[in-house]
């Protein structure tokens, strides 16, 4: 099994930047692939920003130029730099690891609790 936990959300001003962070620990070999959701109030949960153990990355067209995600293997987490946040970024922030081998299983996606982000203008 494999345990999520975020840290690093919290209150931005329009323009101002926050920085994700996210670890990753439990039972397991590797994680291929980890990356972040978001959920803002009333909408589905949509894809900000993965990346997978073979180096490829893709953006929602909404935070292109504007975050970056990047990743510790070796301390298995994963983190997303916000930059010129703006108000439209407020949402629910949850890291998520897929394709994690066990030693004998793959298993994914597992989810982490969530973290706010709120962007006031």
């Amino acid at each position: 099994q494999v345990q999520l936990v975020e840290s690093g959300g919290g209150l931005a001003q329009v323009g101002g930047s926050l920085r994700l962070s996210c670890a990753a620990s439990g039972t397991f070999l590797t994680i291929n692939v980890m990356g972040w959701y978001r959920q803002a109030q009333g909408k589905e949960r949509e894809l900000v920003a993965r990346l997978n153990s073979g180096g490829s990355i893709r953006y929602a067209d909404s935070v292109k130029g504007r975050f970056t995600i990047s990743s510790d293997s070796a301390n298995n987490m994963a983190n997303l730099q916000m930059n010129n946040l703006k108000s439209e970024d407020t949402a629910v922030y949850y890291c998520y690891a897929d394709r994690i081998w066990a030693g004998s299983t793959w298993y994914g996606p597992t989810w982490g609790q969530g973290t706010q982000v709120t962007v006031s203008s």
